[in-house]
């Protein structure tokens, strides 16, 4: 897997926007943090246009995209928001230039989409927190992404969830919003799971759809060689009058129980304050004991 250069003092970042609309006022804060890491900020023409619910056009979004995609000075592209449009114009953009001299993509949840199709070139991303609400985050989520970005990924230790399923693993690791790895099946940007971790999260979805979509993975393959499995926030879950019957916890263990990997619960990422950053497509190892869980990078 081919990691773009990490990031040094002075480099230009820029924040686009490839699915909701956003105003200026709302990144300012990230633009904030990004000075104090002494890089410098270069806002894309869609932050602050409109097209109904999206950051202006397809075709702006996508030309914006582009843009610092082909500038050989941006190092890194930091997605402003998620939300929905970013499936809308993967197909439009040309990544010939960017496969000779990649860069960082920075995002979570919408993004996903830019992860998998990108993880398919053999390219690393970085699943984290975004201008829109970064500053809303805790103060690990923040330190996370800066040292990531500069070449420092930090491993993780975390508290061990009883739903937890035990067992140690090493793979490549992959993924993102369940809502997106499941839209994107059958497609170019569909992921390859054989032999990787996969983490997942969600937001504001009836346990019914999470049942649904799961269902669909495992029908395409996405458990059948997994190496682990890694669930996020499963954030704000719904119900309907007459009840699932299973909580998203219980409906995952479900969905895999004919499988043997690990499984791990409650770790930080989603849509959730502590939403650390995760560098896809890294090597990794997730080991358990009684105490706790520590995903490391190899």
């Amino acid at each position: 897997m081919l990691k773009p250069d990490f990031l040094k003092k002075g480099d230009k970042i820029a924040i686009v926007s490839t699915a909701r609309k956003i105003l200026k006022k709302e990144i300012d804060e990230a633009i904030e943090i990004l000075k104090k890491w002494n890089l410098e900020p270069v806002i894309g023409d869609t932050i602050g246009l409109e097209n109904n619910q999206f950051a202006g056009t397809d075709e702006e979004r996508r030309l914006d995209f582009q843009k610092m995609l082909d500038d050989p000075e941006i190092k890194a592209i930091w997605c402003a928001r998620g939300g929905y449009g970013t499936v809308r114009i993967i197909d439009l953009l040309d990544f010939s230039i960017f496969m000779k001299y990649p860069k960082w993509i920075i995002g979570y949840s919408d993004i996903t989409v830019l992860h998998t199709h990108i993880h398919n070139f053999n390219i690393a991303t970085i699943h984290a927190a975004m201008p829109v609400d970064i500053h809303k985050g805790t103060e690990d989520a923040r330190k996370s992404l800066k040292s990531a970005l500069f070449g420092n990924p930090k491993d993780y230790v975390i508290p061990v969830s009883k739903n937890n399923r035990s067992g140690n693993c090493k793979g490549t690791l992959i993924g993102g919003n369940l809502s997106i790895l499941y839209a994107l099946c059958g497609s170019v940007s569909s992921i390859d799971t054989k032999g990787k971790i996969l983490c997942m999260e969600d937001l504001d979805e009836y346990l019914y759809h999470i049942d649904r979509m799961l269902q669909n993975l495992k029908r395409n393959g996405y458990f059948d060689e997994l190496k682990g499995l890694v669930v996020g926030g499963m954030t704000k879950m719904h119900d309907n009058n007459i009840s699932f019957g299973k909580n998203a916890k219980e409906i995952i263990l479900d969905i895999v129980k004919e499988y043997d990997f690990p499984v791990v619960f409650d770790f930080p990422m989603g849509h959730i304050e502590d939403n650390r950053a995760l560098v896809l497509g890294a090597e990794v190892s997730l080991e358990m004991n009684q105490d706790s869980v520590t995903l490391k990078y190899i």
